[in-house]
């Protein structure tokens, strides 16, 4: 069944309300949990799965991106017909970008078309969660689906953001609702609906129709969930799936991070005691590519000078501690934290260096950035504001000037 699937990873999105993290590289290549990048979740999903022929629809800042699927992703076996290959804009049908996600697949229907397959997989790679998707598919297989949806309930309160779906007692979709001001809510729950994951199994033939169609439609938005999921109710013949988790919690986690706020505690989900998302799983593995460091190292143990302490944190290799103190908060590789200095809540990105006497709290600093000694950031917004960019929920990002060439990430 899985040799018969070929996967669509959309990483093509220009992620404007995670900016100014991706200012200078696309959304899925920001970094995440100090050592992965945002897209290595559903790779890994991918190849846990057994998944191993993989499109990845790249479009918007792509250059960090595809520099780690090449240095990161490159061990599956060409010889045996797997593959993890990135797919630019190439406008064969048209000269313009993509226009929606359907779009983005039918702008690449000669390089799905030329791979044999039965399935097709349509993933995003902007999203936090572990999934076997063998049982998506063998569930729809078994129904003798079209095209099947990934679900998951949510909080009502929260279903304006996704695609709400309407159930039958068979699990078919008998109604879709898309970024409804007044979501239905579930027979089962009151207080909670049903919503699409954006995760899709079609038979490929179907898709490739779709898709065509939609292309000439000149009133359609070239989407999934606006365009392509609504117009096959009418054939009766789609289902939902739904979602099976292999965190091994007692309760679900599944994470769209499209903005600030929700990328920032996707990540402080990671330094809980018991982290909420398992990155210490061996049964279910998070791959990724990391450059060669030494160990983290903290200092100093010397009679009268503070020590280099984190606590409720996760430091990653190359990053010394010295005379600081870290809390609940992760620090991604070479990164050095001088003397005297607090960090609290706050994502480092790499190749950062924070001078003495300085505090930081609820910050995310951008890589290749020095921070001044009796720097203090987080602590008084207002003035934060007149140097860097503050969230609504009160996060301060800092991110580096720009610069006329890209530094490794």
């Amino acid at each position: 069944m899985v040799r018969d699937t070929i996967v669509c990873l959309l990483a093509g999105g220009a992620g404007e309300r995670l900016y100014p993290l991706t200012r200078d590289r696309a959304k899925p290549a920001v970094t995440f949990g100090g050592i992965y990048r945002i897209i290595d979740i559903t790779l890994s999903n991918c190849i846990n799965s057994d998944l191993r022929r993989i499109f990845v629809l790249t479009q918007y800042k792509a250059l960090s991106l595809n520099r780690h699927i090449r240095e990161g992703w490159s061990m599956l076996a060409g010889e045996l017909g797997e593959f993890i290959q990135v797919l630019p804009p190439m406008m064969r049908v048209g000269d313009y970008w993509y226009r929606g996600t359907a779009d983005a697949i039918f702008q690449n229907i000669y390089s799905i078309g030329s791979e044999t397959s039965k399935y097709v997989m349509i993933l995003s790679g902007d999203q936090i969660y572990k999934m076997n998707y063998q049982l998506m598919i063998q569930r729809h297989v078994d129904a003798g689906a079209e095209a099947t949806v990934g679900v998951i309930e949510v909080d009502i309160a929260e279903a304006s953001r996704f695609g709400v779906v309407d159930l039958d007692s068979e699990h078919r979709i008998v109604g879709w609702q898309e970024k409804p001001p007044d979501p239905k809510p579930s027979p089962h729950n009151p207080n909670k609906c049903y919503a699409s994951m954006g995760i899709y199994c079609f038979n490929r033939d179907v898709l490739l129709r779709c898709t065509m169609a939609d292309a000439e439609d000149p009133n359609s938005n070239h989407d999934f969930g606006k365009d392509i999921i609504p117009k096959l109710l009418e054939r009766g013949n789609i289902y939902g799936y739904d979602f099976v988790d292999e965190n091994k919690k007692e309760a679900q986690y599944w994470r769209d991070i499209g903005t600030l706020g929700a990328y920032y505690e996707a990540n402080m989900d990671l330094v809980a005691i018991s982290p909420v998302f398992n990155l210490y799983d061996s049964s279910w593995p998070i791959r990724t590519y990391q450059r060669q460091y030494p160990p983290a190292k903290f200092v100093f143990a010397q009679e009268g000078r503070r020590m280099g302490i984190a606590v409720d944190s996760m430091v990653s290799a190359g990053s010394i501690i010295s005379g600081g103190r870290v809390t609940r908060s992760i620090i991604s590789p070479n990164v050095r934290v001088n003397s005297y200095t607090d960090i609290e809540g706050s994502i480092i990105f790499s190749h950062v260096n924070v001078g003495r006497y300085s505090r930081i709290r609820r910050t995310i600093i951008d890589r290749h950035i020095n921070i001044p000694e009796h720097t203090e950031i987080g602590y008084n917004l207002e003035e934060d504001r007149k140097k860097y960019h503050v969230t609504d929920e009160g996060i301060v990002v800092v991110v580096p000037e720009r610069r006329m060439f890209e530094e490794p990430e």
